[in-house]
């Protein structure tokens, strides 16, 4: 029989955290804490495996499920010494989900489930607090409601406002046992009208409701969004963790708190975290109250009055410090903890490696390593090659003022600005618009996911450092302030209040999530330095790594940039990039419009200098590196004017007739231009292109290796092949001109000539091009058009789709498709290596900055991966990882 359960409590447990693609990060390291001998409140976890049943079998769960829950609660009831729907002593629980991968926020939990008309009666008894019992109640109907029922919760917030209103209170705590009671009958009221259907009284009812609804969670709209997002596969599913209620509303000797055993944003070594006295542990994180800080150095440095848990709570406080210290130290990484104070006895209810800024991940790597805590290897390892964009971003230039309007608590680093919007929604719209948006919000949900990845940044006037919006937007690297008290959202009008300035939606604001100030208008800003600990991190890196990583690059300013990112050559010049600046184009047309060969030389001299020019620069900026410089690729149409404005427009400069344009335009479309006449068959058809690209070539290495006093060996790169006998035409041209220079230059200069492999026919054939190849560089952007049979710029419209309804997991244009693509890569470089032992071999797609394409790349043994300048770090880092994992 299939195991469908793991207990834990007491001491002892089923599992532990080696287990977690089972029971999910959070149930295995409940079962590891517990069997750490930690004080955590016993349960179960209903392994993963039962996700992907419910799933396949019509959201249905397996038979054999119940019972084995059952022996679960039977367990944990003899653990607690109460049971489940007990009139006398109950037995209330959680529900809560739990996959592999961290999802804050993306899916449901149900507490203090267990609780009716006749056990709120009972829990008040034996807890000597009518209130407290209550107060549980209506948070269980509120939440059970919303997540099972379908109800939404800010019915139930509405109602709770209003009560508090017609009693004369502020804040939840103030309500007495009585008015939470009438508040609980005014919710059931509410449900029975809006639903059609009484609140289930029964608590086994609720209990399968409570797993069913945790289950069917996995796929709605905001987790599938954030596992898009974050790459995580929809076959994991979650487990679901079933766990004994302890209470942090339990009065004044009571709490509940989140806490990180390092800053999350900084990296500092130090103990971080919020608590609320009184509260369940959904507050914290949903931002209504304002929560207070851990240790007194984080209440003295925020200025807050209220007293720390460390001054409020000492002997909690020691105890939870020393089980902080114990985790990190057993996990060997930082820790993310959820505690609960009940009557003044700590429970530890979650421990997982905490999401951090890259900033702080660079520090707590480094530090790690200086306290012998892990290897450099590790330390490499640990960073998210894609995060280290947070660190490529502009921050505020300090030299310059700032007319701060509001401030908050600084919750993700980082500093951005655009026009405020007041939705997700907005935000959205923003962006596929091309205008930049700051997410302005009371608090954010987690059906603000969309809009708060299509943001710059975010600000909220409520919640703390963790809450909803601070985790999110430290995960995603997006700069964020929360709980800026100082300002207030006029929702209905569309209006931020902030301080001595009332700004509209459209207005410009700057958020700066490193200090937490909200600036008006646009500031001035600078790019950061990569030193210190990413500097640290990349040299170990680059001292694990086998690839090189190259850039793509076709101006001078693109390899400047590109060789401070730590690019060791180009590995893509795009040539035809250079013909669309300033008045080349207009020379590029003529060269198009001529009506013969002796035209098109005409032209392509007056091209020749502005290419050399062009090459000489990279040469030497590039000097003692590689640089492949690709050959006219795309086909002649792009370069030439598409409406009839622009078509009179071009004539007049030409000096021709609009319909004589016209004309020669209509002759030159193709019905399917990528896989036309471009790339080796423009050089084939047209050879003097290659002529004058190549002397520029050869001419310009000459001069860069005289003014460098380097020697330069160009790679040039035939795009487009698919025949050898292609290959052949144009290396001969390309071999004639070299020694044509070479002659009149007297200088030798060593040139290789390979091609890109970007057809299914070059890939299969690949044995037979590298007998005239000295290099293949994978197009990889062509090859999965080609072999896909679909276009890249036309798939946005069908590929989510695809992604949503599980037909593929990945978009094949951002991450490699390894089954396909990367299948005829492996056979092109073992079959042109067959010929050619020595054959240089890269990638120069799209994809060479994609760090899940990058391990392939290592896997088969790929020579170097070339990618945009700003990915250049990503990629250094992805290959040293790739490395160490395959020495693994």
């Amino acid at each position: 029989m299939t195991n469908w359960v793991y207990t834990f409590g007491d001491g002892k447990a089923e599992g532990g955290a080696g287990d977690f693609e089972r029971l999910g990060g959070k149930g295995a390291n409940l079962a590891e804490m517990c069997n750490l001998g930690l004080p955590v409140p016993p349960g179960l976890t209903i392994v993963s495996d039962v996700c992907t049943f419910y799933y396949k079998n019509g959201r249905k769960i397996p038979e054999e499920l119940k019972p084995q829950v059952m022996r679960g609660l039977q367990r944990m009831q003899a653990i607690t010494g109460r049971r489940f729907g007990d009139t006398a002593r109950p037995l209330l629980v959680s529900v809560r989900s739990g996959g592999r991968a961290s999802m804050p926020g993306m899916m449901d939990t149900v507490l203090n489930l267990g609780l009716n008309d006749a056990t709120v009666q009972a829990l008040g008894h034996d807890a000597g607090d009518a209130r407290f019992a209550w107060d549980s109640y209506r948070r269980f109907i509120q939440m059970y409601a919303d997540v099972v029922m379908g109800l939404d919760n800010e019915v139930f917030e509405e109602i709770l406002e209003d009560e508090k209103a017609r009693f004369g209170h502020e804040f939840d705590t103030d309500l007495t046992a009585v008015e939470w009671q009438h508040v609980v009958s005014i919710y059931k009221s509410v449900i029975e009208e809006e639903l059609g259907e009484a609140f289930p009284q029964e608590p086994e009812v609720q209990l399968w409701g409570a797993v069913g609804a945790v289950f069917a969670s996995w796929m709605n709209a905001r987790a599938v969004t954030y596992r898009q997002l974050h790459n995580i596969p929809e076959a994991w599913g979650t487990a679901v963790n079933i766990q004994a209620m302890v209470f942090g509303n339990l009065g004044n000797s009571s709490a509940t708190g989140v806490a990180f055993t390092r800053n999350p944003s900084t990296g500092e070594k130090e103990l971080y975290g919020e608590f609320l006295v009184n509260a369940q542990g959904e507050d914290v994180v949903a931002g209504i109250r304002t929560p207070q800080s851990i240790t007194e150095v984080a209440r003295i440095a925020s200025g807050y009055e209220k007293p720390s848990m460390e001054k409020l709570m000492p002997e909690a406080f020691a105890e939870f410090r020393s089980i902080c210290a114990q985790l990190e130290a057993h996990y060997r990484d930082v820790q993310d903890l959820e505690f609960t104070i009940e009557r003044g006895k700590l429970w530890m209810l979650q421990t997982r490696n905490a999401k951090r800024t890259t900033k702080a991940a660079m520090k707590i790597a480094v530090d790690m390593v200086d306290e012998g805590l892990i290897t450099e290897d590790e330390a490499v390892s640990r960073i998210d090659p894609t995060s280290l964009d947070q660190l490529l971003h502009p921050t505020i230039d300090p030299r310059v003022p700032r007319e701060v309007i509001g401030s908050g608590l600084p919750a993700s680093p980082g500093a951005a600005t655009g026009e405020i919007v007041f939705t997700a929604e907005e935000a959205i719209v923003a962006e596929e618009e091309g205008r930049k948006a700051i997410l302005v919000r009371i608090e954010t949900s987690p059906e603000d996911i969309h809009g708060m990845h299509a943001a710059e940044a975010i600000l909220t006037t409520r919640g703390g450092m963790t809450s909803h919006a601070a985790v999110v937007a430290r995960g995603m690297g997006i700069p964020c302030v929360v709980g800026a008290g100082t300002m207030r959202i006029d929702i209905r009008n569309e209006k931020l209040i902030g301080i001595g300035v009332t700004l509209k939606k459209g207005d410009i604001v700057t958020i700066d999530g490193s200090t937490g100030q909200v600036l008006k208008g646009e500031v001035p800003m600078i790019q950061p330095e990569l030193s210190g600990d990413f500097g640290r991190i990349m040299a170990w890196a680059d001292r694990s790594r086998r690839m090189t990583v190259r850039t793509n690059a076709d101006t001078p300013a693109d390899a400047r940039a590109a060789r401070s990112f730590g690019a060791e050559g180009i590995g893509l010049c795009r040539t035809e990039h250079m013909f669309f600046e300033g008045d080349r184009i207009h020379v590029m047309r003529e060269m198009i419009l001529a009506e013969d060969e002796a035209g098109r030389r005409a032209a392509l001299a007056k091209l020749m200098p502005m290419q050399r020019l062009d090459f000489t620069g990279l040469f030497t900026i590039m000097h003692g590196l590689p640089v492949t410089i690709r050959l006219l690729d795309p086909p002649l149409h792009e370069f030439l004017p598409k409406t009839d404005e622009e078509i009179a427009e071009v004539a007049g400069i030409m000096g021709m007739e609009p319909a004589a344009l016209r004309q020669r335009v209509d002759a030159l479309h193709e019905f399917n231009p990528m896989l036309g006449h471009r790339g080796c068959r423009l050089a084939i058809s047209y050879p003097e292109i290659v002529e004058m690209q190549a002397r520029a070539i050869f001419e310009a290495a000459v001069l860069a290796a005289r003014e460098t006093g380097a020697a330069v060996v160009p790679e040039i790169m035939v795009p487009l092949v698919g025949l050898r006998s292609e290959l052949d035409y144009v290396k001969a041209r390309i071999d004639e001109v070299a020694r044509a220079v070479m002659t009149e230059a007297k200088m030798k200069i060593d040139y290789l000539v390979g091609t890109m492999i970007e057809l299914p026919r070059a890939a299969l054939r690949a044995h037979i091009i590298a007998e005239a190849a000295e290099f293949f560089s994978f197009g990889t952007n062509d090859l999965t058009q080609t072999t896909f049979g679909m276009s890249r710029d036309d798939a946005a419209a069908f590929i989510p789709t695809y992604q949503r309804k599980g037909i593929i997991e990945h978009d094949p244009f951002i991450s490699l498709d390894f089954d396909g693509v990367g299948e005829l890569i492996r056979i092109a470089s073992e079959r042109g290596r067959r010929t050619r032992n020595d054959m240089k071999l890269g990638i120069c797609g799209e994809h060479g900055g994609d760090p899940a394409s990058i391990h392939f790349c290592e896997d088969i043994g790929l020579d170097y991966v070339s990618c945009s300048p700003f990915r250049v770090p990503i990629a250094r880092l992805a290959a040293a990882q790739a490395a160490i994992k395959g020495r693994a």
